[in-house]
């Protein structure tokens, strides 16, 4: 088959993950590169051998022929470029936050449907191969129908050093983090009916909050715990894990520590390890996270060769985006919100 030709919009710290992935996915490459800092911009190509660059968006989609957009800037601008590339023809995978708000999260939705291109967001905590693993188990019923559940993400690992902007932010890690637990908790239990959500501010260096607690109810009667942190002090320390406790009406499933799955069913457990490849490229603690990149990027590829719609889809990645603005409200009002209400 002929290579998909894509252009990375967005050279950052985080891009440069993006960019090993894509060196390693057959069946696509990126032919042009596209950033307002210069000095990012000339260093990622350096890096990754990318001849055409570019400093505006609009510019590199007329002068190049391209297949699709990665799109790894900051949230503010995920909008506008969506609905550029939509306009142009190009399908999309647009990092997360998927967007500011539901508003135009919906409108970047209606404009990649209306222009038949698929849109992606780039949600991969889900698809990290551990989650994936413990996620595998539940949906082939291992443990049964699951009613219970604990998503949880609890570190002190410094996340402020390479992205100093997380400490100004006046919504934290709900909007950074969260989404992603909360995600997870979709993807095993469906999509939920309400949540409750408390949070604290504990670093007083930081603007917004750096723990939540949130109960979820969702449209098949289960209950999920979905709590995060960046001020749990611990050893060992277990970032960037997210660990798991689902109990099902057959059995239960523990995610724990030290990527260690524990099926336990008809009174024993089966225990597996579920610990992530160390690609090439990739360095601890960040290798989980690193590799559910390259994981993420290929379903997408494979979603542009079959025409079929991605498991993080726009579209899907607006239930989770309604949790995110759910969990705020929630706890700003001190009251459990009905997903209905937005």
């Amino acid at each position: 088959m002929e290579t998909l030709k894509g252009a990375l919009i967005g050279c950052g710290f985080f891009a440069q993950n993006h960019m090993h992935a894509w060196a390693a996915i057959d069946g696509a490459e990126i032919v042009a590169l596209c950033d307002r800092d210069p000095d990012s911009l000339k260093n990622t190509a350096k890096a990754f051998d990318v001849d055409a660059t570019y400093g505006d968006v609009a510019e590199m989609i007329a002068a190049e022929r391209l297949d699709f957009v990665d799109i790894a800037t900051t949230v503010t601008s995920h909008r506008p470029l969506v609905e550029l590339a939509a306009a142009a023809g190009l399908n999309i995978i647009c990092q997360k936050p998927f967007a500011e708000n539901l508003d135009d999260a919906r409108a970047m939705v209606k404009s990649a449907q209306q222009a038949n291109r698929i849109l992606m967001v780039h949600e991969n905590f889900r698809w990290q191969s551990a989650v994936r693993a413990a996620i595998s188990a539940i949906q082939k019923g291992e443990i049964g129908t699951p009613f219970f559940g604990r998503v949880s993400f609890r570190s002190a690992y410094d996340v402020y050093a390479n992205q100093p902007y997380l400490a100004t932010d006046d919504r934290f890690i709900i909007q950074d983090l969260g989404i992603h637990i909360l995600d997870i908790s979709r993807a095993i239990f469906g999509n939920a009916t309400s949540i409750s959500a408390l949070i604290n501010r504990i670093n007083p260096k930081i603007k917004g909050e750096d723990v939540a607690t949130m109960l979820l109810n969702h449209e098949n009667g289960a209950t999920s715990v979905v709590d995060c942190s960046y001020s749990t002090k611990r050893q060992p320390e277990t970032f960037p894990e997210t660990l798991l406790e689902i109990d099902g009406d057959r059995g239960s499933l523990r995610l724990e520590a030290g990527y260690k799955l524990i099926v336990h069913k008809d009174g024993t457990d089966q225990v597996f390890d579920v610990s992530p490849p160390l690609l090439p490229w990739v360095e601890r603690p960040w290798h989980n996270i690193q590799e559910s990149v390259q994981i993420i990027q290929q379903h997408f590829v494979e979603c542009l060769r079959s025409g079929t719609n991605p498991e993080t889809s726009g579209d899907d990645n607006l239930n989770t985006l309604a949790l995110v603005e759910a969990a705020y409200l929630s706890a700003q009002e001190n009251r459990t919100v009905k997903l209905d209400e937005l």
